[in-house]
């Protein structure tokens, strides 16, 4: 039995997910408790955010973020995409920096302009 809080609401739930009984989940509010709860046993995703060098920027380093969750099992890989990667101004918010990281689909994306 793993027991994990819940961070779909504010509310904080204190979950209970049994593996031994198909990750059967006890203690949400909601059904999108228990489906957090699932997932988060079955097959852990999260967003990365990190910066990256930029020639000719404000600043040195853009901020950027994946353009949707990843899995969890993947970020260490992920995050060895940019080390020394370096972009150039001008920089617009929601532009592709690197795509389709380690073939999932997603993006890691300018959050900032520059």
């Amino acid at each position: 039995m793993k027991e994990l809080i819940c961070i779909i609401c504010p509310k904080g739930c204190h979950l209970k997910v049994d593996e031994e009984n198909g990750c059967a989940v006890t203690g949400n509010g909601c059904a999108r408790g228990a489906e957090y709860g699932k997932k988060e046993i079955t097959d852990p995703t999260r967003v990365i955010t990190s910066t990256v060098g930029i020639t000719g920027g404000i600043y040195s380093r853009c901020p950027v973020k994946t353009d949707r969750p990843i899995p969890k099992k993947l970020i260490g890989d992920a995050m060895e995409l940019l080390r020394g990667l370096e972009i150039t101004s001008p920089v617009k918010t929601g532009d592709v920096v690197v795509s389709d990281i380690l073939g999932t689909g997603a993006n890691f994306v300018a959050t900032r302009d520059m």
